[in-house]
């Protein structure tokens, strides 16, 4: 993205967080990325285009953020798996647009939800392939199809507890970390 784009993006987001995205308006988005209505329309065409965009953007940030908690850890498994989910946690109760992506909730917006619905499955799919990536290069050894499924199955899990929570986030990563140490051991010794 662009300057203007991203600038756009990031005022719309702000205020969708404020106010929901029923609130949001053009005119006040381009008023706070300090940039006419008319750029805004421009960049985008329709607050639907700035939706989908916002979607998005979001979605980027997430993955961005389990890819730098992974990354954070070089070889130990259970310090980048707890790392990941417990950032994820933290990150979804913190914020309603990453909570609303990972589990297809309104997020106090239906006009909103089309955009973050055909996000989910491909946030779930993004976030699976970048814990595949991370472990693959861990577990060199490990049956790839096994892997695959674990990576997939602790994303799913983390987002049943987004969902649903069951305890605090520290405990929660903490258990969810563990599990998928052992899933992904596992893997490793499927072959």
């Amino acid at each position: 993205m662009g300057e203007t784009r991203d600038a756009i993006v990031e005022a719309a987001r702000a205020q969708t967080v404020a106010l929901g995205w029923d609130r949001v308006r053009m005119g006040a988005v381009a008023a706070a990325a300090g940039v006419s209505r008319q750029t805004v329309y421009n960049e985008f065409g329709t607050k639907a285009g700035l939706g989908e965009a916002l979607a998005r953007h979001e979605v980027d940030r997430f993955v961005g953020e389990v890819r730098a908690a992974l990354g954070e850890h070089d070889t130990d498994v259970r310090a980048a798996a707890y790392a990941a989910i417990h950032r994820t946690l933290a990150s979804a109760a913190e914020n309603p647009l990453v909570r609303a992506v990972l589990t297809s909730t309104r997020g106090g917006s239906e006009e909103l939800l089309p955009y973050l619905t055909t996000r989910s499955e491909l946030v779930l799919a993004e976030a699976a392939a970048a814990l595949l990536e991370w472990t693959g290069k861990r577990l060199p050894d490990a049956d790839p199809t096994a892997l695959a499924f674990a990576a997939d199955s602790v994303v799913r899990l983390v987002v049943s507890h987004i969902v649903l929570p069951g305890g605090p986030v520290d405990e929660t990563a903490d258990r969810l970390a563990d599990l998928a140490v052992r899933l992904f051991l596992m893997a490793a010794t499927a072959r």
